[in-house]
């Protein structure tokens, strides 16, 4: 193990801040759980969520973006299992995206009928703190856990919450996709540890073991399909998104920002664990990642646009997402793989904005139907202004953090992949952000298609979200976009902190890049700038 890119949480601060930030909202959720009154419930989980919050920004300015290595490390030994957790530029972004959605989740179900729910609101902090220990988590089995443990809120807030009567059905489905990803990875990650065993005899899953060994696996393509596999389906990546238009039509929109935050934990997984670990084998078969990623921008896109639920559409846009992020992560390019990851970040946030703002639609016309849907703009102002910033978002436009995404991503794939790959990515992305604006327009400007109620465009009844809320969450949410869109360069400075060592491994980034000197994405921003 190096040691010399370790940095130990009491070198920083003073007290164990990861375990500290995972333990909170397991805290509040048992008080949520104890308390007999809905209006306690809801008090204690909104302190929980907010010093969650409050401490997520505070780990932001104590991590140095310019030491390289894991920081804020802990390692705890006992009954012969470790526990380990760090950060670096690969998670802390997605740790402060989880608190900030879990939060902005709470508002959004402040005035909504989950309020009194108290095994709901508890399972949202059960959620978060089961996303923020796979995050933070340096061992595989440790991780392998806290997915495993994700079974349990998803199953309870879409028994309890969902839309739907055939709920049993979709948990069913749930469970069998979730369950097959997780023993494959399981299997993956137990062959990797035993690998490693056999040349040191030492059985271990941390995660600085696994890089520093430089063991060669003998079975290590199965290992990577074991895991790439696994990791996809909760991507999701084409062909193993068969559970989200399903899970998003039926499931429950009241949780939709915090389940939006587990759709990224594959696309963490992948950066973790899949390409570190197996460097040659991931490079080795990235043609064949690239392939599927470029089937499902397309298949996703397409499939959006013959969507008349709106829920079913924003989940076929998410498909497509999914493969233009997972292009850039096996382009094995620093540019590359840094669009990738900011386009993670964006994509989450934008993605939740879009989901919430629908969710505000439903609860006003109890319809996920686009043709009896309309001119709802002058009396749901804030929810369209919300829907607009987002879907614009995800479109890499200027001001927002996905533009120098979208242009790291491209920029990355010319000198990987060709033009060619960069074309089909511009135009799948492109096709992406039409469906989204096609469903702005019928659904706040055009007039409705079909008959639809008295209660369309009416005011929203006092059980509804208030316009304070809403405005809270847009406020907040493009807030967020515009404002680190505006300046990307402290998000690509705290990324660039761990892809450089990252690619600096592989042969693609160092004999085919054009810089030979491993230039930063930041120094491409300011360049391009200029």
């Amino acid at each position: 193990m190096d040691i010399t890119n370790i940095t130990l949480w009491s070198e920083t601060v003073a007290f164990p801040i990861l375990s500290v930030l995972t333990l909170i909202p397991l805290v509040t959720m048992i008080s949520v759980m104890s308390t007999s009154s809905p209006a306690m419930a809801l008090r204690l989980g909104f302190v929980g969520a907010i010093v969650t919050f409050l401490l997520s920004i505070y780990l932001l300015t104590v991590f140095n973006a310019d030491l390289p290595g894991i920081q804020l490390y802990e390692r705890y030994q006992f009954l012969g299992m470790t526990y380990s957790v760090g950060v670096d530029g690969s998670n802390i972004l997605f740790v402060l995206l989880t608190t900030v959605l879990a939060l902005l989740t709470l508002i959004y179900t402040f005035t909504a009928r989950h309020v009194s729910d108290r095994t709901h609101i508890a399972s949202i902090l059960g959620y978060e703190a089961i996303l923020l220990g796979a995050f933070v988590a340096m061992n595989a089995m440790q991780f392998w856990l806290w997915c495993f443990l994700e079974l349990i809120p998803v199953v309870l807030m879409t028994l309890r919450s969902g839309s739907s009567q055939n709920r049993r059905w979709v948990v069913a489905l749930v469970l069998q996709h979730f369950s097959s990803g997780l023993m494959m990875v399981l299997a993956g990650f137990l062959m990797l540890g035993f690998s490693i065993m056999l040349s040191t005899d030492v059985l271990s899953f941390d995660w600085l073991v696994l890089k520093e060994s430089n063991v060669k696996h003998e079975y290590a393509t199965l290992i990577f399909f074991l895991l790439l596999f696994g990791f996809a389906i909760r991507m999701p990546l084409f062909p193993f998104h068969g559970w989200l238009p399903v899970v998003a039509e039926h499931g429950t929109i009241a949780s939709a920002g915090i389940f939006l935050v587990s759709l990224k934990l594959g696309v963490y997984a992948v950066i973790r664990f899949l390409i570190p670990l197996l460097p040659e084998v991931a490079e080795q078969w990235a043609w064949f990642v690239i392939m599927l990623s470029l089937i499902g921008i397309f298949y996703g896109a397409l499939l959006a646009f013959m969507q008349i639920n709106f829920r079913r559409l924003l989940a076929f846009a998410i498909i497509s997402q999914t493969g233009l992020i997972t292009i850039g992560l096996f382009d094995f390019s620093i540019h590359g793989m840094e669009g990738g990851i900011t386009l993670a970040i964006a994509f989450g946030m934008a993605t939740a904005g879009i989901l919430l703002s629908l969710g505000m639609i439903y609860k006003r016309t109890h319809t996920a139907f686009i043709p009896r849907l309309g001119g709802m703009f002058d009396t749901n102002a804030a929810i369209a202004v919300l829907f607009v910033i987002c879907a614009l978002s995800t479109m890499g436009m200027p001001g927002t953090p996905s533009f120098d995404g979208i242009h790291l991503l491209i920029d990355g794939t010319i000198q990987g992949q060709g033009w060619l790959i960069a074309i089909a990515i511009l135009f799948g992305n492109v096709l992406t952000v039409g469906l989204l604006l096609r469903a702005f327009q019928q659904i706040f400007i055009a007039n409705p298609k079909r008959f639809q109620g008295p209660y369309v465009n009416v005011h929203h009844a006092s059980s509804q979200p208030s316009p304070r809320n809403e405005w809270i969450i847009t406020i907040a949410i493009c807030g967020l976009l515009i404002t680190t869109g505006a300046n990307t360069s402290p998000w690509l400075n705290i990324i660039d902190q761990s892809i450089s060592a990252t690619s600096s491994g592989n042969s693609h980034s160092s004999t085919e890049s054009p810089h030979p000197d491993k230039l930063l994405a930041t120094q491409y921003i300011i360049s391009k700038d200029n």
